[in-house]
């Protein structure tokens, strides 16, 4: 081209030193393809220098030159009579805008219309010479004048366009646009391309647009319906949910597009052109770094590229497979994938993904507090022991166990029904409730929902004039970041798999960039712990103890426990969950050899495993008339009563049960160390670390540590509790132990210095000590903060994002902590740990860990790879 701000390419050459700046985002896609000798149709560019300043520049002679270009490469000539090329004037702004205008069939006239007829048909013919040319022109106009005079006339060619359906309609159409554009506009191909490009160069310069670098890209068209051997189709470069390396997508035969004519699956496209697709595909991914989608037409046996674009539609998995093949094929670098996948994204991968298709047609309920992530669907129940019951039922009928528990909020008694359910819906609480903490822990769905009504006696739920009874079909849609949705109806679920999805290779690279900060997992049973590992765990860092009593065959002896009258009573219950909680010490420790397992002791309020539903109580009245034939109802509901307390989060919970109630922690303490001494007599080495939960000061570390004798009274601490059990086990030798405390209400973080004589390691309790430091409940703040965001009062939720006092907090203990204790391990229990908005301030501090739920283990290991390798690059 002789004009230098006249770009041109083709699939064999492209004008050298063209400024990418200049050709917007259209043209820098063509021109990527004419740089790597794809099969691109030739065009033009006309840059942004020049682009709104057309109407005074006569490049009459450059389209010429540019035409001649066409016909060598297409076979086709334009203004020809016989096999006319048409044209497609297409604006190419600098960002990815929609909503752009585009001209096509360009060249076609009176003269030309005839021959183009004879090859595609009349139908076609006509209705590309009025409807596609000229509803252009006239959008273009429209956008370009406004309410100027002749806008009716517009307006009213539009409607006929619309309605248009055969060759009087479109004969009719070409009829009225001649009374307002020029004659030559339909007797002239040369004119009329040179009076559109430059209508399009007045738009350039109208108000409408803002972007100085938008440029405009001549083309030539072709077309898949010039026979039988003519195609049209688009794919992507892979499967775009799974990942498998096969091109995605659909073909049509003799059809200019997939406006009518019947679709085929692109892996049945004749031989000889899906070899061509295929290599096609691969050299595009490989260029991009990513998977792309493809528009493509065969005409009359030659395959053209039309566009090829980034998918922004495409799963996770299917990223991840994508980003693998290239390290395969040592086009990236693994720095470049870690760096490429964010840590939200993990999310799809750990967790169940909708299938979009299957829930067009459903009726949305949307908004709600994101508990758990992922995707559940199942029948619908509002009770636990129902949910259950159904559960049994269906394993032992083989039928489908989808289910979802709805109610205000879950206690103890409903953990089982979260685990065996895909989801929970609540309306009470918000990322910290016990519904969602559980929900995570178990790789379960959970969403809360405040706007929702639930009537756990109807046994439904309301939300403006939608009704859902129990036993109706529900989807969750609960994204890591995002809205989360509730579907009316069974939607279709691509479940995750950990070995197929490319999970397992990325926590292997990942592992390589994680240094010494490390990630553990929060794990309560042998099957939560197996998990931790599997996904890259690195030693659990809270086995919350009390929820191993909630199983059902647990729940009643730890409330037969409560119900004792005298220590002697209690200790009868105690010796039999000793027993129990052993068995699980020693499967928890042995599955996660070598790495250290951090057990908190009783954390949870007594009050908490008492029955709460009226089943529930005829159940345990049941079970302890058994063993205790006195104790009448009006016993047990007295009971119940006098332990329950107006504010349990600050109440007789923690080390504070162990200070009424040591024997509790007695036995919790021997079942530690018979698993630990069990399992080092195997050759097994073990590492326990043993974890006070709320404590105040130093004098309850000491009390539990070393014990108590004060007036005749002899309280066992955990090193005399250890002596006793190594002696009675005659171990060879003393097992290597560490006894810390859990940082969690602001006391402690101001005293952690005096804490830390006794402690050997410390670990923030975030949920508490966030509740503790801002006055927040943690159940109820969702009930407000909605207000809080919309006034601006407060930026993010501080149970999710740590607030800066919480953090001054952390930074205090830490600092206080080790002036005393140089080498004190120092860790953050919980999903604030997992948060990436928090983990270079956790790093940066000096932690030496957290740990968080199973499955949010690989999201907070690759935010840290990410961090590691921006440190290393500064």
């Amino acid at each position: 081209m002789t004009n230098k701000d006249i770009y041109y390419f083709s699939k064999s050459e492209y004008t050298k030193g063209f400024d990418a700046s200049k050709i917007g985002i259209r043209g820098k896609r063509a021109m990527e393809l004419s740089q790597l000798k794809m099969p691109i149709l030739p065009g033009i560019i006309i840059n942004s220098n020049i682009a709104s300043k057309l109407e005074t520049l006569k490049l009459i002679d450059e389209y010429k030159d540019f035409l001649k270009k066409v016909e060598i490469e297409t076979g086709k000539s334009f203004n020809s009579t016989t096999n006319p090329a048409t044209i497609k004037i297409v604006v190419s702004p600098s960002l990815e805008i929609i909503d752009f205008p585009s001209i096509h069939t360009v060249g076609l006239t009176d003269n030309t219309v005839e021959a183009f007829k004879n090859i595609v048909g009349e139908n076609f013919a006509y209705h590309e010479y009025s409807c596609i040319l000229i509803k252009g022109v006239l959008n273009l106009f429209l956008k370009m004048y406004g309410d100027t005079d002749g806008i009716d006339k517009f307006n009213k060619l539009l409607n006929k366009i619309e309605k248009a359906n055969n060759i009087k309609d479109y004969r009719d159409i070409i009829a009225d646009a001649k009374t307002f554009l020029p004659k030559k506009f339909f007797e002239d191909a040369f004119f009329q391309l040179d009076f559109l490009v430059k209508r399009v160069s007045v738009f350039l310069n109208s108000e409408e647009m803002d972007d100085e670098d938008t440029a405009i890209m001549i083309q030539p068209m072709v077309y898949g319906n010039y026979g039988k051997d003519s195609y049209s189709g688009r794919f992507y470069t892979r499967d775009i949910v799974s990942g498998e390396k096969t091109i995605q997508g659909i073909y049509f035969q003799n059809e200019f597009d997939d406006a009518s004519g019947k679709k085929h699956s692109i892996g049945n496209i004749d031989v000889r052109y899906k070899k061509q697709l295929d290599k096609i595909s691969d050299d595009i991914e490989c260029h991009f770094k990513e998977i792309r989608e493809i528009k493509f037409t065969i005409e009359v046996g030659k395959l053209w590229i039309i566009e090829q674009s980034s998918v922004m539609t495409k799963s996770t998995q299917s990223e991840l497979k994508c980003l693998l093949y290239l390290l395969e094929k040592k086009i990236i670098k693994e720095e470049y994938l870690i760096n490429k996948i964010k840590p939200f994204q993990v999310s799809d991968i750990l967790h169940p993904i909708i299938n979009p298709d299957s829930v067009k047609g459903l009726k949305t309920i949307e908004d709600g507090i994101s508990g758990a992530p992922g995707a559940a669907r199942g029948k619908i129940f509002f009770d636990t022991e129902d949910l259950l019951e159904a559960y049994k039922r269906a394993i032992q009928l083989d039928q489908s166990t989808d289910f979802i528990l709805c109610l205000p909020a879950t206690y103890a008694g409903d953990v089982k029904a979260i685990e065996v359910a895909n989801g929970v819906l609540s309306n009470e609480g918000g990322y910290s409730a016990h519904a969602s903490v559980v929900a995570r822990q178990y790789g379960k769905v959970s969403l809360v929902n405040p706007d929702i009504k639930i009537d756990v006696n109807k046994r439904q739920f309301i939300i403006g004039n939608i009704t859902v009874k129990e036993g109706d079909y529900i989807t969750l849609d609960v994204p890591y970041y995002g809205k989360p949705r509730i579907y009316l109806g069974k939607a279709e679920l691509i479940e995750p798999d950990p070995h197929k999805s490319g999970l397992m290779e990325l926590i292997e690279i990942i592992n390589k960039y994680v240094k010494d900060f490390k990630v553990l997992g929060n794990a309560d049973t042998p099957k939560d712990a197996k998990i931790v590992k599997l996904f890259g765990g690195e030693g659990i860092g809270l086995c919350r103890t009390e929820h191993m009593f909630f199983d059902t065959d647990r729940i009643n002896l730890f409330r037969e426990m409560i119900m004792s009258t005298s220590k002697e009573e209690r200790i009868k219950s105690l010796n039999k969950l000793q027993k129990i909680q052993s068995k699980d010490f020693y499967e928890i420790f042995k599955s996660m050899t070598p790495y250290p397992v951090t057990i908190r002791l009783l954390d949870a309020p007594l009050h908490e495993f008492v029955p709460h539903t009226d089943d529930e109580f005829n159940e345990f009245f049941d079970y302890i008339k058994k063993s205790n034939s006195t104790l009448t109802k009006e016993d047990i509901l007295f009971k119940c009563e006098s332990i329950s307390e107006v504010n349990p989060m600050l109440g007789h919970r923690g080390c504070r049960i162990a200070v009424t109630y040591p024997e509790i922690y007695e036995m919790q303490i021997s079942a530690i160390f018979i698993a630990a001494y069990n399992l080092l007599s195997e050759g097994i080495e073990v590492v326990p670390e043993i974890m006070i939960p709320i404590i105040m000061n130093c004098e309850e570390v000491k009390f539990i540590k070393y014990g108590k004798k004060i007036e005749g009274t002899f309280i066992k601490g955990i090193e005399q509790i250890e002596k006793y059990i190594r002696e009675s086990i005659k171990a060879k030798k003393p097992i290597n132990y560490k006894v810390g405390t859990m940082i969690e209400l602001p006391s402690a973080a101001l005293q952690a210095d005096e804490i830390a004589k006794y402690s050997e390691f410390f670990s923030f309790g975030t949920n508490d000590l966030t509740q503790t430091t801002h006055g927040l409940s943690r159940d109820d703040f969702n009930s407000f903060m909605p207000d809080y965001s919309q006034f601006d009062l407060i930026t993010s939720n501080p149970f999710k994002v740590l607030t800066d006092p919480v953090k001054e907090m952390i930074s205090i203990a830490t600092t206080r902590g080790r002036l005393t204790r140089p080498d004190l391990k120092i860790g953050l229990c919980g999903e604030q740990g997992a948060e990436p908005k928090n983990l270079l301030f956790l790093k940066e501090i000096g932690l030496n860990y957290v740990s968080c739920s199973s499955y949010s283990i690989p999201i907070a290991k690759l935010k840290i790879a990410q961090i590691e390798l921006e440190q290393k690059s500064e």
